[in-house]
């Protein structure tokens, strides 16, 4: 693929000029060619006219025909993995084994909303039959479904460059909703950007739909990011990244004429609770699965274990020099841009500055790279000082020390919202466990036992989400294919003809699906 450094508005590219912008190559510390040209404002203007155009025929098309444009994506993004080899590892300084997965992943989300198109009960059908003779008042005929909300802007993570990205698990679901994407790519890998919507427009053409299905913008600032939230035509929002950044969308999108949502994910600390019989039964097995989940991918996954917390006792020292010598013995590694190096090591610094920490593991970064660095601190302090639990993106972690179980209620307790808490823990602490469990399930997202918060299954049940600030609104999932319920809302029918109602609501059910038919579900 030639890659042109300019924006996809619909079915034609963007024009050059305005402040350019490259990739970076976090490895050798260079920049890379082409230079990527930021869109300009009447391009965000007509990608958006395009996605409202789109919007009323895409969403009308059938959930089967939806099925077979995502297993089009999904074919063109594999089809593309020599380009992105090519390019992905040059700008993320990632390996290519993980691109490889990273793209398998992203062609399985698309695949997998394919599947739950096809099937069709996603649209959650209910069907209350009119009861004319009911005293005091008749009821009438009505049927609900879900519809899509219309076109959606997606953000482009830094982290993932495949799978949360331009042709990531937002874009996958609100495809597969029904809904135009207008996607701002991440400034942080542009060439992947721009390859990976060269596969969506394949995909758009080779299905013959409407041209603004499907856009993609570029910038290296903020200001094509604030007007596509801005505009009128922009019915939701999907973001993945750093708090500031979505809680910055997110009150542009509140100050609106019309206000939208934000479906924001935006990190966190994720808890990890070591009960004592864990500890003390494998606390050198347990270090080293933590001290790998911590440096996985230089720390740079939202769902990196953050703060460890643990009750004092022979186990906690032996788990504690093994981490310690785990992470010691890992010098600094590139990060994904120079910019995201220098906030993790502010961070490192700050909680090497504090007079309650002590400094087990800090190593030496510079210029684009991270070490891993552990402190430790008395778990009082993490009661009363909410700055210990800030994230800080990248290696990192804080091992908080307490000498009474019941501590890890107190602390579970004051937690801000998180998209994971792990319990590690063997049978004879099934009981502390079970005072732990209804707290966290209050407070985050996904619950572990005995695994590592790293690594996100993506399948029906994944919940990739939590109270906030670990995401805008906790009641969703940014994984899986209940992400889809983000872009959708629920639609109501009264007493409208059968030959006008939506396939899905006619009596004569020409869909097959299941449905709620007078409060009952059934397959007619």
């Amino acid at each position: 693929m030639a890659w042109m450094g300019l924006s996809w508005i619909g079915a034609g590219r963007g024009e050059p000029g305005g402040t350019t912008f490259t990739g970076w190559d976090p490895e050798a510390g260079v920049a890379l060619e082409p230079r990527y040209h930021p869109a300009h404002p009447h391009e965000v203007e007509r990608a958006c006219q395009l996605a409202e155009e789109a919007a009323p025929v895409f969403a009308a098309l059938p959930s089967r025909q939806r099925a077979v444009f995502l297993e089009h994506i999904a074919e063109s993004l594999l089809a593309a993995e020599a380009d992105f080899l090519a390019v992905t590892p040059r700008e993320t300084g990632l390996p290519p084994a993980r691109i490889q997965g990273e793209l398998g992943r992203a062609a399985g989300q698309f695949r997998q909303f394919a599947r739950l198109l096809e099937e069709g009960s996603w649209v959650d059908a209910r069907i209350d039959h009119a009861l004319p003779e009911r005293r005091p008042v008749p009821r009438p005929d009505l049927r609900s479904m879900l519809r899509a909300v219309g076109p959606v802007a997606v953000f482009g993570a830094s982290n993932f460059p495949l799978a949360f990205s331009v042709a990531g698990g937002d874009t996958a679901s609100a495809l597969a909703a029904g809904c135009p994407v207008i996607a701002k790519a991440h400034p942080a890998h542009p060439a992947t950007s721009e390859r990976a919507g060269e596969a969506v427009r394949a995909a758009v053409a080779a299905c013959g739909l409407p041209e603004g299905v499907f856009s993609l913008l570029f910038d290296a600032g903020t200001q094509v990011g604030r007007a596509l939230v801005q505009h009128p035509a922009i019915r939701a929002v999907g973001f993945t990244g750093s708090r500031a950044g979505g809680r910055a969308l997110m009150d542009l999108a509140a100050a609106r004429p019309v206000p939208i949502p934000v479906f924001a994910e935006m990190g966190s600390i994720n808890p990890v609770f070591l009960l004592p019989e864990a500890l003390d039964t494998r606390p050198v097995a347990l270090a080293d699965a933590l001290a790998a989940s911590i440096l996985q991918g230089a720390g740079q996954f939202c769902t990196s274990p953050g703060l460890l917390v643990a009750v004092d006792g022979a186990g906690y020292e032996a788990f504690r020099a093994r981490l310690v010598e785990r992470l010691s013995a890992v010098s600094a590694v590139p990060m994904l841009t120079p910019g995201i190096a220098e906030r993790f090591r502010e961070g490192v610094g700050r909680l090497a500055a504090r007079k309650d920490t002590r400094t087990w593991v800090r190593g030496e970064g510079r210029e684009a790279r991270g070490a891993p660095a552990l402190f430790e601190v008395d778990a009082g302090a993490v009661l009363t000082d909410a700055a210990l639990t800030d994230e800080v993106f990248g290696s990192c972690a804080v091992l908080a020390r307490t000498r009474e179980p019941r501590d890890l209620a107190r602390v579970a307790s004051r937690l801000e919202g998180q998209l994971t808490a792990t319990l590690m823990m063997e049978a004879a602490d099934h009981a502390l466990a079970s005072e732990l469990l209804p707290v966290l399930a209050d407070r985050v997202g996904r619950v572990l036992v005995n695994g590592v918060p790293t690594g996100v299954e993506v399948c029906p049940s994944m919940v990739h989400g939590g109270p906030y600030p670990a995401s805008a609104d906790g009641r969703f999932t940014a994984v899986g294919t209940g992400a889809l319920r983000r872009f959708v809302r629920p639609v109501c029918f009264q007493d409208v003809p059968e030959v006008l109602l939506p396939a899905e609501l006619r009596e004569s059910n020409p869909l097959d699906l299941w449905r709620t038919v007078d409060g009952v579900l059934k397959r007619a």
